[in-house]
């Protein structure tokens, strides 16, 4: 005959049955998920390159004013620097001059959408006329269709990213902001940059922003003279095969 299990036995098989099977139920809600999320991979832009050799690139964004393109322009080519300019189209259409300046100067122009609306509103026809809308005007300046793309205000989400790239177009982000467009001192801006700056960073500036041209020269000169080349951004990024980690980095596949 078998004895009963003490009180004391039965108790703590009890608790090791509820435990097991809340694990079971707790399992079964959340497998799903993370099978799910290792399936599907966010849609990222390229946010810095992995780079072994220390090269970094210089943007900015023009999308209002134009006190001081030709500035920027000339503190660049005084420095033998090109850098990344991603226009918006009405810019483009309202300073038709400067964008040739850009483009004589050898200075990259890229593309900044149409009108710098929140793309995530908008549907995919309507994202693709953005871009092509701003390429139009950009080429019929330069003659050469921009390859590049920033979203505006930053903002984007899988839908943005895949409207982008199905256009041939690679969506490109920044990993050290100045934020010069705050109104920052060039003092501050200068840090930003110089304490965020590594091998394959792409650097967010702006045109018409207050203190950016009293910046750029200096920031120039202590990257240079820390052994870094400064490229356009399509001079940056990799070519052939490659993969965007977790942080959008492009890294060789």
């Amino acid at each position: 005959m078998t004895k009963s299990l003490p009180p004391w036995a039965r108790t703590l098989l009890s608790a090791l049955a509820l435990a097991a099977a809340i694990a079971v139920i707790i399992w079964v809600i959340h497998e799903p998920a993370i099978v799910g999320a290792a399936v599907s991979q966010r849609q990222l832009p390229i946010y810095c390159v992995q780079k072994e050799e220390k090269v970094a690139a210089l943007s900015f964004d023009a999308g209002w004013g134009n006190e001081d393109t030709q500035q920027l322009i000339d503190i660049l080519t005084a420095h033998d620097v090109r850098a990344t300019f991603f226009l918006v189209g009405d810019w483009v259409e309202k300073y038709p001059e400067s964008v040739k300046a850009l483009s004589d100067a050898g200075q990259e122009i890229m593309n900044h959408s149409g009108t710098h609306p929140h793309l995530s509103q908008l549907s995919t026809e309507e994202i693709q006329a953005e871009v092509n809308g701003c390429s139009d005007k950009v080429e019929a300046i330069t003659g050469t269709r921009p390859t590049l793309f920033r979203c505006p205000y930053g903002e984007y989400d899988d839908h943005v990213i895949e409207a982008v790239q199905s256009l041939g177009i690679k969506a490109i982000q920044w990993d050290v902001d100045s934020l010069d467009w705050k109104g920052i001192s060039a003092e501050e801006i200068t840090r930003r940059v110089l304490e965020g700056v590594q091998p394959g960073s792409i650097v967010l500036m702006h045109n018409a922003a207050e203190h950016t041209p009293e910046a750029l020269a200096g920031i120039i000169e202590s990257l240079q003279a820390d052994g870094y080349t400064l490229v356009p951004i399509s001079e940056l990024l990799l070519t052939g095969d490659y993969t965007i980690d977790t942080t959008g980095r492009q890294c060789p596949a």
